[in-house]
């Protein structure tokens, strides 16, 4: 049976079992939120040194997993037995799982949590979860997902977000969702119920400036905003550990990408462009003003830039006194004119 991590946990909740669960895939935001609630407020707090336990796959075997599982609960009228890190019990040893869900015991959960990669669905371990237990999997979220999903965050937790907000923070966290769960919980504190977080608010609890950040950078940049690009970059060089090298060259990279996909739109249209870009509505002018000041010859030459930018950030093909400030004012530089 194949669960999201909310049906798993109203199930929990409702008291509806199943003998095994597969927690698995590359995003480790939702693994953990499904294992801290199997580890926290399944079992009894007082009968946990009973009936809960708790192991990770580098210290056992599956057949030691499978004999803790056919123990019966001492005190709680269920027992579970959590494999952390299940990813790294040897894959030959899983057939012996297949074997004990043939005729599990019914007062134990086993968990396992499989994380950055996926149990392989031909195995017969896997055939064996998915008919008797329950399988909860995440991919990672591509990048142009996560504006979105902190939106819908932010609304779950009873609050509002502007859309340049959850892209500011899109940008500058990437797409690893613990940590900008984190981020936003830093928020969340400051706020009273129904409030919306702007780009002030973003500034003042997380430090992402309003100004100065990757996202104003483009906008600079597509409009060929020759003061503005470098008011941004100035404050870059004099603040690199907030403003690392490493994170502008593939936001840039991305973004002169899409441009280039702008161009070759046979419909530009607001809803057709920002379907093609997988991007907000909103923003597919700032891409077509880019575009009209990008024809693809110069888009090509500022691809041509950022690599050879990259190249020389890791010290290739490049002096080791030139810093990576000097290295960025001479990419913006090269692109804008």
């Amino acid at each position: 049976m194949v669960l999201t991590e909310k049906q798993l946990i109203d199930n929990l909740k409702a008291g509806k079992y199943l003998p095994v669960y597969l927690i698995t895939g590359e995003e480790n935001y939702y693994i953990d939120i499904v294992s801290d609630y199997f580890e926290n407020q399944l079992i009894d707090e007082s009968f946990r040194d009973f009936d809960q336990t708790i192991v990770y796959g580098r210290d056992v075997t599956m057949h030691s997993v499978v004999s803790l599982a056919q123990q019966f609960p001492m005190m709680s009228p269920i027992r579970l037995v959590l494999v952390k890190e299940a990813q790294d019990i040897n894959l030959k040893e899983w057939e012996l799982l297949s074997k004990y869900l043939e005729s599990p015991q019914s007062q134990t959960l086993l968990v396992f949590c499989y994380r950055h990669k996926k149990l392989d669905k031909r195995t017969a371990a896997y055939k064996a979860i998915a008919k008797v237990g329950g399988i909860c999997e995440h991919a990672k979220l591509r990048d142009y997902e996560v504006p979105d999903w902190i939106g819908s965050y932010v609304n779950q937790h009873g609050f509002a977000i502007t859309q340049r907000g959850s892209l500011l923070i899109a940008e500058y966290l990437g797409n690893d969702l613990g940590k900008i769960s984190n981020e936003l919980a830093k928020v969340f504190i400051s706020l009273q119920p129904g409030d919306t977080i702007n780009e002030d608010t973003i500034e003042r609890n997380i430090g992402i400036s309003k100004e100065y950040n990757v996202f104003e950078l483009q906008n600079a940049i597509g409009r060929r905003d020759v003061v503005q690009c470098n008011r941004i970059i100035n404050h870059f060089a004099a603040n690199p550990k907030e403003n690392p090298i490493q994170l502008i060259l593939p936001n840039l990279y991305n973004y002169f990408i899409k441009i280039m996909e702008y161009h070759q739109l046979t419909d530009k249209s607001q809803s057709s462009a920002a379907s093609a870009l997988k991007v907000n509505p909103y923003f597919v002018r700032d891409y077509a003003t880019a575009a009209g000041n990008y024809p693809l010859g110069k888009l090509a030459s500022c691809i041509g830039y950022l690599n050879e930018a990259d190249l020389r950030c890791k010290g290739i093909h490049s002096s080791s006194t030139v810093t990576d400030g000097e290295i960025l004012k001479e990419l913006i530089f090269k692109i804008i004119h």
